[in-house]
Formats: C-alpha cells, structure tokens, sequence
C-alpha cells in the first residue's frame, strides 16, 4: 500500500511553490521606499516615514487607519467568466476607499486568498489585480497568504480578503463632526456596479432571466461579463488632490463609502445628532447598467436604492462655498460629481426631498 501525501489530499505543494514563484515582480511593482527588504520573512516592513530629503512627511499627530473588505459574490461572475483580475482591483477599491472616509492616505496592503485547489495561472490574475489597485491607490502590497482548502471549497471556488492600514493626522481626521446645517452633500460618479448587491444581480442575470455570461447586451453595448465585472472605481488619488489643496481648512466635512446599504444607510453612519441629510431625486446621472437591471428583474425602487450604489460611488459632504472649487477638482480626474443634496437640523437620518 502506497505511503499518503499532502497532494493525495488535494495540495501539491511543488505546484504551490510554482504559484509563489509567480507572485514577487506584482509585489514590487508597487513598492515605495518606505518598504524595506524582508525578502523570505514572516512579515512585511513599513517605515511609517521617509528618512529625510524632500519627500519626508514630518507627522506631528498620526493616526493609523485600518480597513478590511471582500468582494462578495461577484468572485462568482469571475469564475462564470474566467476572467479574475478585475475582481483584484475591486479587493483593493472596497479597502481603500473606506479608508478615505476619515480621510487617510492608504500606506500598505496585505491580502488573503483561499482557493479549492493550487492554480498558478488563475493566482497571478488575482494577483496581478490587487497590485494594479495598489499602484492605482499608491500603497504598498507588502505581503499576504494563500490558502489552499480543497475540502472547503468547491472546484473552481475561491474567496478574498484584503487589508490596508492607512495614516491621517490626527487636526486632519475626517469623522463628520465637523457637519452642519448649510453643508451640501456632493454625489461623486461610480463606475458601475462596484462589489455590492452580485447575489441579487446574479439572481436577476442568471436565474430569472437566463442570460449567459457570454451573452451581448444592446442596451450597454458590451457582454454580460464586461458590464458585471467592470472594476470598482478607486477614488485615492482624487481625493488626496482634494484634501492637500486646502492645506489649513478642513473643507471635507464627512465622506461616505456608498456600498451595501445604498445611499440612505452609508450616508447615515456619517451623520452627527442634530442634523440630517434631504437629497434631491434625479439630480445626478444614474448609469444604464441600473435601469437594465431594474428592468430585467422588474425590482422596486426602494430595493435598487437599498441594495446598488445607483451611479454614486462616494458622497463629500462639504461647506457650500468650497462645493464647486471641489467639484472643478474631481473634475481633473475625470470623475463627474453632482450636487445631490443639503444639511439641515434634524435627526441623524437621510431622506429623500418633498
């Protein structure tokens, strides 16, 4: 009888040592020189500042921000299309743009990645992904880990989980204290579907109308897996533009991540007692892949606005007297941004207006 191995078990670990081969050049790619060498280490290594020179940050009160995310279901579509690089990028978009929300500058980034079984090829696309979000977003991929758990998964599944630790001064912490009555609450364009809400989509797409991943949509002009799997919008290097260029005031009053939980429920968490947020309907520019949506799966309202971002990926709640100068700012990213909506004394609740 034949002496059991890992790989009879499903783990191969020569092919694994094949997968890590793959991995280092997507790693340094995005490294700065604040990264120092731990090459073969239990941990990666962030100097918090540079040495000296020009590029020295001189922190007087730093805060550490920290951010997890996954990307949910929409790791599904990628498997249905065998395409998972873009699922990477959105990895990274989940954490960093959270990390904005206090208005931190991401350092690093680690991530974990759990697959059925070892595949060299479809690990460096994953791979390959979360180091273009970091280059993207101007953090370091420091490190991370792959599991490989045949028994957990099914052939072909995989899940994802990224960390980024950001820093912020602490006179510069966005935590929307700072809003009040006169504010006005800047709607900032999302790219699409971001990675919320894929279990009803995959229900509508899939399930109830029989649609293949494959299949051309007239309505978008692209394939069902183009729409889908369009990459979360990073919004770091905007927002940074933003907040640098008002070097004494802090303009930015609260910002808002719009993920599960729609509009209504992100800008919330943002929201100091004593005031709420009226937003006006239809006053910003809803892409198609909504509607398209709503209409193939016949979904009310009140559910799309409660489950999908509905075209704004991020809300700047901001003085009315800087709302335009921001907006010309964003607009050199091209990002489009829309005055959607008011402060007013109230509850801590977001309504639609009368």
């Amino acid at each position: 009888m034949a002496k059991l191995t890992y790989k009879d078990s499903g783990v191969d670990l020569d092919t694994y040592e094949q997968s890590m081969a793959r991995l280092p050049k997507h790693l340094k790619r995005t490294h700065c020189p604040r990264v120092l060498p731990c090459e073969g280490g239990f941990a990666g290594l962030f100097q918090l500042d540079f040495a000296g020179g020009l590029f020295r940050r001189n922190y007087e009160d730093p805060v550490l921000v920290s951010c997890t995310d996954g990307v949910g279901t929409k790791l599904a579509v990628a498997k249905l299309a065998d395409r998972h690089d873009t699922v990477g990028v959105d990895l990274v978009a989940m954490c960093v743009n959270d990390a904005l929300c206090c208005g931190a500058e991401p350092l690093f980034f680690l991530d974990y990645i759990a697959m059925d079984r070892d595949d060299p090829e479809r690990l460096e696309q994953i791979v390959r992904g979360i180091s273009q979000g970091c280059a993207e977003s101007d953090a370091a991929l420091v490190g991370g880990e792959t599991a490989i758990m045949p028994d957990l998964y099914r052939e072909g599944d995989y899940d994802l989980a990224g960390f980024c630790v950001g820093i912020v001064e602490r006179a510069r912490l966005i935590d929307g204290k700072a809003i009040a009555p006169g504010d006005v609450a800047l709607g900032v364009a999302s790219s699409g579907l971001h990675s919320n809400g894929f279990s009803l989509v995959r229900k509508i797409v899939f399930d109830h109308a029989g649609l293949s991943i494959d299949d051309h949509v007239d309505e978008l002009g692209m394939t069902v897996a183009e729409a889908l799997l369009t990459p979360t919008q990073l919004y770091v290097r905007s927002m940074r533009d933003v907040i640098e260029h008002y070097k004494v005031k802090n303009v930015l009053h609260g910002v808002a991540h719009i993920t599960g939980g729609g509009l209504h429920e992100n800008l919330a968490r943002i929201l100091p007692a004593g005031v709420d947020v009226e937003i006006q309907r239809n006053s910003w520019d809803v892409p198609p892949i909504f509607s398209w949506l709503q209409g193939l799966g016949d979904v009310e309202d009140a559910e799309m606005a409660r489950v999908f971002n509905m075209g704004l990926g991020m809300v700047l709640i901001v003085s009315e007297y800087y709302a335009e100068s921001v907006q010309k700012q964003l607009a050199e990213h091209n990002l489009a941004s829309w005055n959607i909506g008011r402060v007013l004394e109230g509850n801590g609740e977001v309504r639609w207006s009368s």
